[in-house]
């Protein structure tokens, strides 16, 4: 895959679901037409996957076993999809969704389903990514670990505004789901109490303006943070993180530890005790600033802040811990590490790697170069469900150097 262009969600289902000998969908559909269709798969993505004359066709909203009636809305030369018009024989892994706006807003996919379905649903999911895409054949991917929360989670949400022609007045909320138009929203059902204490007063008040973002966050407690750096968005599920990068961290045995993109120093700061020396490194200064007032709050004196893109500092940090010796954490961005620092890593050989990563397309791209290409065994992958009735899913990965 090249590392300069990353694959939609609706690119990586057809890694999924790829076949040679496909028929050309352009050829049997076009927009408008209303077919029937048995869903066999939900993909990742969120929508709900079925064939219609040997075509590939995703439509959102769906069970896996369901029978419903569709009308086209999109036909390209190897898939189609479709707007759900019938569900004809309703599955019973169906729920009743919270949100009066779900099916419309496009924050959410998994409101129609329960919550144990959703767990099992994204697993099968990271299979298939792992395999397809990370060419694991046996991917040791555990049970996800559950949100305490299912709703009332997120701490950080982005508002939006645009002025709605047919109400005559601002709409304010956020991005339908199949379009760019904005859902009026009073009150988001996975969002934090709080969070819909901001969002009333944004409505009592809109702006005048379209297009006007509102960042609402609830800040941590007890952490110094910049307004606009990075923070995991489920304060209910994070001990369960901390807990895992522990687990794994411990288990390596490791003395020493580099945490790139570390942020406002999140994990370094929660695991320092478990290793003489840690060094983090993250491209905000700010974050960093903060990260050091973090440490000096929490007594943690065996560490280390450095400023500066990942990629760049790698090269020098790394020779100051022994290999052997040496745990690396990764938390990127969605986008992945750049392929540079991976090289470096392989090259240097640390004796473990937890890479953390809520993007499990290009996780699986990382994990194929420094495994199947580099010096890695994966051993572990930990689901954490940070992010309950949509489609993303947090992963805590543990690569060992091989054994020869």
């Amino acid at each position: 895959m090249p590392r300069s262009k990353h694959r939609t969600d609706s690119e990586t289902n057809l890694l999924l679901d790829s076949d040679s000998t496909r028929p050309d969908a352009q050829s049997f559909l076009q927009p408008g037409d209303r077919i029937s269709l048995r869903i066999d798969d939900i993909a990742f993505g969120g929508e709900g996957v079925g064939h219609h004359q040997g075509i590939v066709v995703f439509v959102p909203f769906v069970a896996i076993g369901e029978n419903v009636e569709l009308e086209v809305t999109e036909v390209k030369k190897s898939f189609a999809r479709g707007r759900l018009l019938e569900i004809r024989d309703p599955s019973s892994e169906r729920t009743t969704p919270r949100c009066p706006h779900f099916t419309a807003c496009g924050g959410c996919q998994y409101q129609h389903l329960s919550y144990p379905v959703q767990l099992s649903t994204k697993r099968k999911q990271l299979i298939d990514l792992f395999k397809r895409i990370g060419g694991f054949a046996n991917p040791p991917i555990e049970a996800p670990i559950p949100s305490p929360t299912p709703y009332g989670y997120r701490n950080r949400i982005l508002v939006r505004t645009q002025y709605s022609k047919r109400t005559q007045r601002m709409s304010v909320g956020f991005l339908r789901h199949d379009n760019r138009l904005v859902v009026d929203v009073d009150h988001c059902h996975i969002a934090e109490p709080a969070l819909n204490e901001q969002l009333q007063t944004v409505r009592q008040d809109p702006p005048r303006k379209n297009g006007i973002k509102f960042n609402l966050r609830m800040m941590p407690d007890d952490w110094v943070l910049p307004p606009d750096s990075f923070f995991q968005v489920n304060y209910h599920l994070l001990p369960e993180m901390v807990a895992t990068v522990r687990r794994l961290l411990s288990d390596s045995g490791s003395t020493h530890l580099l945490d790139l993109y570390c942020g406002a120093g999140f994990f370094c700061l929660e695991v320092g005790d478990l290793v003489e020396r840690f060094t983090g490194v993250e491209i905000d200064k700010k974050a960093i600033q903060a990260a050091r007032e973090n440490a000096i709050q929490r007594d943690r004196i065996n560490g280390e802040f450095i400023a500066s893109p990942a990629e760049e500092a790698i090269g020098q940090v790394i020779h100051q811990y022994e290999a052997t010796q040496t745990s690396v954490i990764l938390d990127p961005p969605r986008r992945g590490c750049a392929l540079d620092l991976l090289h470096t890593l392989k090259t240097h050989r640390p004796h473990q790697i937890i890479y953390l990563s809520c993007h499990p397309a290009t996780l699986c791209r990382d994990l194929a170069e420094l495994c199947h290409r580099g010096p890695y065994q994966l051993v572990s992958v930990t689901p954490l469900d940070m992010f309950p009735q949509t489609k993303h899913v947090e992963c805590a990965c543990d690569l060992r150097i091989a054994a020869v």
